[in-house]
């Protein structure tokens, strides 16, 4: 029984030749849902001030609304290669825009913290589906010498999304309350539902796997426990607290150690870890992880500085970080194509260097001018755009095919949960280092506190440009690689002979 949506039909030698719903169609679907769902990852960094005066809270506490977005999506992409195995692409999109609708409206009339990140919580659930399903099913349709064009437009979503959503809520914020961030996306998402409703077509074959329970209970203590607990560390206190802090890292670890473990020994894994067998595979996933942290750690840590010690305004703070963010989205797809031609060392090079000069810029510079930080800003998504799509494209397109499903689940679990477990460490980071500098002042001024501030936020991009250098070796040793399948017109009916294969023995 053909479950996809796929029209096959035999020819004169009675093989199977697939015809697909039009790709430019396919596409247009899942980036306009993945646009909206990923906009949101960033659409309340600006607002978080705000929001701490309205709810009355702590930043330690305010940036869960970010960090548990990115968190939520990392323990649940694991589960990833089972449903876009076991469920068909309508069901999958149509499943995961539901979900995003139900969390915004949720948010939108939420009157409390508690339900505010309940909301934000169920709107990652939705994401999380996403993600991965775009991804594997450009790696499905997509011959590998168009791939890195292709690769450019999920590019200009991930990366151009959450992009822009400062810029976006702070020019909401200036005339709105934070609660309009919400108001404003949810008919956005309906409207997008009901596109996928009319248009969206499946394009993949279902089948049956095993799900182990017990391996999504170990990932979710894994990644879940290590960024609550550093997390955790901006809260203080010392003592008991300092040790459940160190107990919930710990275990968090051993839960880590055990899901590789587990993963290795089944013979239906979640998360197949014979995809790092790969070595390109895995230099992807290492140069991914420390952009990611320092690209999310940025810009949450720059917003808060502007507004607190700055003074900017809301509308100012995202102004001052929208043409990185346009530059970034619109370079992106140009950088796939780049790639196509020449490879991904030509971009990531230069696009570490880069990366390496402009934080060293952010530490060296008073930031007073608005200018100033709009120039960084626009040097720092550059050269991000510079790095993510090669280094991911590369990656995956050392894997064989069969092992795409797993290959978007590690890379994309690692990386927002790791984009989490880095904004919650550079929080951490920015508020120890104020309370360091205010250590001894019995009665902290205004001065006192702008200039407390500012050390813990030099010491953020400290740590941030130590990680830009680590990202730079890394980047030396990266190759291109030719990927598992055939060139030519031939090859993205094998890419799709390919995917669907287990599914096919399977059925048999």
């Amino acid at each position: 029984m053909n479950t996809t949506g796929v029209n096959e039909s035999a020819d004169n030698n009675g093989q199977k030749s697939i015809s697909f719903p039009k790709t430019g169609q396919l596409l247009a679907v899942l980036l306009s849902g993945a646009f909206v769902a990923i906009l949101n990852e960033t659409l309340l960094n600006v607002a978080l001030f705000q929001i701490m005066g309205d709810l009355n809270i702590e930043p330690h506490l305010a940036q869960w609304l970010s960090t548990s977005y990115m968190l939520v999506i990392g323990v649940l992409i694991p589960v990833s290669a089972f449903l876009v195995q076991r469920f068909t692409t309508r069901q999958l999109y149509l499943s995961a825009m539901t979900l995003f609708l139900i969390g915004t409206v949720l948010a939108a009339i939420s009157s409390s913290f508690g339900i505010l990140l309940l909301g934000r919580v169920i709107q990652a659930v939705g994401t999380a589906i996403l993600i991965p399903l775009m991804m594997n099913i450009i790696l499905a349709v997509i011959p590998i010498e168009r791939r890195g064009a292709a690769m450019g437009l999920i590019g200009l979503v991930l990366m151009f999304a959450p992009a822009i959503g400062p810029t976006l809520s702070g020019f909401i914020l200036q005339h709105l309350s934070w609660r309009w961030l919400f108001i404003l996306v949810a008919p956005i998402v309906a409207v997008t539902l009901i596109f996928g409703i009319i248009k969206l077509r499946n394009v993949t074959s279902t089948s049956r796997p095993k799900l182990d329970v017990f391996s999504i209970v170990l990932s979710t203590l894994g990644f879940g426990g290590l960024v609550f607990g550093f997390g955790s560390m901006g809260e203080g206190g010392g003592g008991a607290i300092q040790n459940y802090v160190t107990f919930i890292i710990a275990i968090s670890a051993i839960s880590l150690a055990l899901f590789v473990w587990r993963q290795i020994k089944l013979s239906s894994p979640v998360m197949d870890m014979k995809v790092f067998i790969y070595p390109m595979f895995s230099v992807a996933v290492v140069l991914s992880i420390i952009v990611m942290m320092t690209m999310f750690a940025m810009m949450l840590v720059l917003p808060l500085y502007l507004q607190e010690v700055l003074l900017y305004s809301a509308l100012m703070t995202g102004m001052v970080m929208l043409p990185g963010g346009l530059l970034n989205g619109l370079m992106s797809p140009v950088m796939g194509k780049v790639f196509d031609k020449f490879g991904p060392r030509i971009l990531l090079l230069p696009g570490m260097i880069m990366l390496i000069i402009t934080i060293f810029g952010f530490m060296q510079l008073s930031l007073e001018s608005p200018w100033l930080v709009m120039i960084l800003q626009t040097f720092l998504m550059i050269s991000i755009a510079m790095i993510m799509m090669p280094a991911q494209t590369n990656g995956l397109n050392a894997l064989p095919a069969e092992l795409y499903p797993h290959g978007t689940a590690v890379l994309t679990t690692l990386q927002q949960t790791l984009g989490a477990l880095g904004a919650a460490i550079f929080i951490s980071i920015m508020q120890n280092g104020e309370k360091k500098a205010l250590a001894g002042i019995t009665n902290p001024q205004l001065a006192d506190t702008n200039a407390a501030m500012t050390a813990g936020v030099m010491d953020a991009f400290t740590v941030g440009l130590i990680l830009a250098c680590l990202g730079f070796v890394v980047a030396l040793f990266v190759k291109r690689v030719a990927g598992h399948t055939a060139s030519g017109a031939d090859s993205t009916e094998q890419n799709i002979e390919l995917a669907r294969k287990p599914a096919t023995v399977k059925g048999k």
